[in-house]
């Protein structure tokens, strides 16, 4: 029998974590969950199959699977600990972020709607807007990533405004609550990527937002092992997502849910590093003379930091910043560093560097790579779980090389 806490309601991030709402009976009084390796569940008897199916067809759960493709007892487990986390009402895991974010899309868009996406968002999902909406006959806008950019772009057909807070690579951070308000009044659906915030940092269900997505490849998984991704919200639109994601096949393989779960139990004290680890680097480099630029939403020159101060308990370990000089300057830097790893990606426990228009945008001309942002000497930082004054030190010896 399931043990029910007190008030979980008053547990640390950290905890719910560990714990979800409360302890559920795992087989042989295992203290972690078990991997079930298996794709299909068998019955009894024929009474039984007819059973299960009489029931599903009128809504009710008499067991919980059947195959594998409709979810596993590992998966169950871990997105119900991502709801308590989130302070969703259900979760529904997927088997990569992009799968999350793009099924998210595909569940609730409507023939000849339109949807907001905000400028600096993940170059992938910019590219299904451009390449993939029009033939669901979908129309969509780019807005600046402020309340009132939002609000001129809405048209009567909008029904979804589609935002990240804080964005990629920038770290724009949003006005949640006034972008709700908008929304709410017109009926539209507000979903948000919170990636780079994760759970810990912001909670964008308390402030009214309807569905919150996640990578869960970055900071909840956290050692750059796995892939998968989350969908959190209300019971009613996880269900409509449930079933898409029944439908496609995106679910994520048992392993992939036990390594997430894993991962989660030293989420508290990862994030704790993290926001540490990111704060004191940016002030590092925001006072380094050979440092343009640097943008992080703890710093008083950041764009959104009153918004972030207000909204957001932390600030993650992404930093973007310009080194000052050009493109062959930048890539002396990288190339000097003894501790980061070329790569995307973050939130893992290897600290990364990526030169953005190399990495994400390479196939893009220069003028358009231009108009966006991606200059040569844009650097972004994704800082891992080493000791923070040996990353300060490493950049600094880096930035010496140029």
């Amino acid at each position: 029998m399931s043990k029910k806490p007190s008030d979980p309601s008053k547990w640390h991030p950290a905890t719910l974590a560990i714990h979800g709402l409360g302890r559920l009976p795992k087989a042989h009084h295992a203290v972690s969950t078990p991997i079930m390796h298996t794709s299909n569940y068998y019955f009894d008897t024929a009474d039984e199959v007819e059973d299960f199916m009489r029931a599903k067809g009128q809504g009710k759960v008499i067991r919980e699977h059947e195959y594998a493709r409709y979810g596993n007892p590992t998966q169950q487990e871990t997105e119900r600990k991502l709801a308590a986390l989130e302070g969703a009402e259900k979760a529904v895991l997927y088997s990569s972020g992009m799968a999350a974010v793009l099924l998210t899309i595909m569940t609730f868009m409507k023939p000849g709607g339109h949807i907001i996406f905000t400028g600096d968002c993940y170059r992938q999902t910019r590219d299904f807007a451009t390449n993939f909406l029009g033939k669901f006959g979908m129309d969509y806008s780019i807005a600046d990533p402020t309340a009132d950019a939002i609000e001129k772009a809405i048209k009567p057909s909008t029904n979804i405004i589609f935002t990240e807070s804080p964005t990629n690579p920038y770290l724009r951070v949003l006005d949640i609550p006034a972008i709700v308000k908008v929304a709410k009044a017109r009926r539209i659906m507000t979903i948000i990527d919170a990636t780079l915030a994760t759970p810990y940092n912001i909670k964008p269900i308390e402030m009214g937002v309807d569905v919150v997505l996640h990578s869960a490849t970055k900071y909840m998984g956290g050692h750059n092992d796995l892939m998968a991704g989350v969908a959190l919200g209300s019971a009613p639109l996880m269900t409509d997502l449930y079933k898409m994601q029944r439908m496609l096949g995106a679910t994520p393989g048992p392993l992939t849910c036990f390594l997430l779960e894993r991962g989660l139990k030293t989420f508290g004290m990862r994030m704790e590093h993290h926001n540490r680890a990111g704060l004191a680097i940016a002030q590092m480099l925001e006072a380094h003379p050979k440092i343009e630029k640097v943008w992080y939403p703890a710093l008083e020159s950041h764009p959104d930091h009153k918004i972030a101060m207000e909204q957001m308990k932390g600030f993650g370990s992404v930093i973007s910043f310009l080194v000052k000089g050009g493109n062959a300057e930048t890539r002396k830097f990288i190339d000097a560093l003894d501790l980061f790893l070329i790569t995307p990606s973050l939130g893992g426990s290897e600290s990364l560097v990526t030169q953005m228009w190399a990495m994400s945008f390479f196939d893009y001309s220069e003028e358009y790579r231009r108009n966006i942002g991606m200059v040569d000497n844009l650097v972004r930082l994704a800082l891992g779980l080493e000791d923070v004054d040996d990353l300060i030190a490493d950049l600094k010896q880096a930035l010496d090389q140029i």
